[in-house]
C-alpha cells in the first residue's frame, strides 16, 4: 500500500498568459461584440424611460406635461439620441444574428438566412411605419 503524498504549503502555479483588460480593442469583431453587450444598458434605459412615461400618462395630463418638459433637458436629449443609436445597433445586430439562431425549414429544406433576416427587417419597417402613422398622421 502506498503512502499518501506529503502535505505541502506550496502549490504549483499554472501557466497563464497575461491578457490585457483592453483585449477587445485588438480586433474589429471583438469591439463590435463588446459594443453589442454594452447596448443592453441603453436598452434598459430606454425601457425605464418608456415605463416612466406610461406612469406619467396614467397620472394625468399635468404629470405628463411635466415629464415631457423634463425630457427636453439638453442632457436627456443627448442621452436619448445616443440611446437611440445603441438600440438601433442592438436591433440590427440581432436581426443579422437571427439566421444562425433561428433555423426554419420549409418543405424539408432550410430557409436561407437572408430570407429570415429580410422578413424581420420588413416586420420592423411595418411596425415602425404604423407607429409613425399613429404619432404623426392620426
Amino acid at each position: 500500500m502506498r503512502a499518501p503524498p506529503a502535505y505541502t504549503e506550496y502549490h504549483p502555479r499554472w501557466f497563464r498568459r497575461r491578457i490585457s483588460t483592453y483585449w477587445w480593442l485588438g480586433q474589429w469583431s471583438y469591439l463590435l461584440f463588446i459594443l453589442r453587450e454594452l447596448t443592453s444598458v441603453f436598452v434598459a434605459y430606454w425601457v425605464l424611460i418608456t415605463l416612466l412615461q406610461i406612469s406619467a400618462l396614467k397620472a394625468g395630463p399635468q404629470a405628463h406635461a411635466q415629464f415631457q418638459e423634463f425630457l427636453r433637458a439638453p442632457l436627456l436629449v443627448t442621452l436619448n439620441a445616443i440611446s437611440l443609436l445603441f438600440v438601433v445597433f442592438h436591433a440590427v445586430t440581432w436581426f443579422n444574428l437571427l439566421p444562425q439562431v433561428l433555423v426554419l425549414r420549409v418543405g424539408g429544406k432550410r430557409l436561407p438566412g437572408a430570407v429570415i433576416a429580410a422578413a424581420h427587417y420588413f416586420g420592423w419597417g411595418v411596425v415602425s411605419a404604423a407607429v409613425a402613422w399613429l404619432l404623426v398622421g392620426a
